[in-house]
């Protein structure tokens, strides 16, 4: 999947995977992370999520990367944050009001640059790369992080052959062997995603779940 269709995406603001609301998986676990305040989340593929928001009320700074700039300045603009844009190496890194965000891509990103990272918030990384890039992703994610780092994964399963991605479908066993070598895997909870958001089986979808893992680096 090439930069372009993301960037197209948001300049057609076909944004469907953006919430307007805090996710609940996220309200739910976050203790879990076990992060204090003044602690950093890394949250990937950040988008403009208000999510990133709700991280910062309850004290933790924030530092993401996103790929589209319009995304990044959405989201500083809709919360009234003012932000500082510096150049580090190939990203634009807008912070201000307890964010950081690189504007660039991720796979580009060294671990010095998110260094003393507490943990990790994914909710639409993972689940918006096709195969190849999701293991690509892995490895990169296991090399950025120092042991002990919690991550918060939220991911979708569904027939695979009933929507075309993204949101992309991950099993339980494509977890385990993205993660598995180098993480220990706790899986928190499964939704039926059709009895809450019919708009899935309006497209034909006969099964959609969402799923939240807990994921310690090794």
């Amino acid at each position: 999947m090439q930069p372009e269709f993301w960037h197209e995406r948001w300049r057609a603001n076909e944004i469907g995977f953006h919430r307007a609301s805090v996710h609940p998986v996220l309200k739910r676990y976050l203790p879990r992370l076990n992060v204090r305040p003044g602690d950093s989340v890394f949250v990937p593929l950040c988008g403009k999520s208000i999510d990133m928001r709700y991280l910062r009320e309850n004290g933790v700074l924030v530092i993401g990367v996103e790929l589209s700039e319009l995304a990044v300045r959405a989201f500083f603009d809709e919360g009234a944050i003012t932000a500082e844009v510096s150049r580090e190496g190939p990203f634009s890194v807008f912070a201000g009001g307890g964010f950081r965000i690189f504007c660039g891509d991720f796979f580009a990103l060294e671990a010095a640059q998110i260094k003393g990272v507490s943990a990790v918030y994914d909710r639409a990384a993972l689940i918006a790369l096709p195969a190849p890039l999701r293991s690509a992703y892995a490895q990169h994610m296991t090399g950025l992080l120092p042991p002990g780092t919690r991550t918060l994964l939220i991911t979708h399963e569904y027939p695979a052959h009933e929507m075309q991605g993204p949101p992309f479908p991950i099993t339980d066993e494509e977890v385990d062997a993205l993660f598995g070598a180098s993480f220990a895997i706790d899986p928190l909870e499964q939704r039926d995603v059709l009895v809450e958001e019919p708009r899935f089986r309006e497209r034909g979808i006969t099964s959609f779940f969402e799923n939240a893992y807990l994921l310690t680096h090794g």
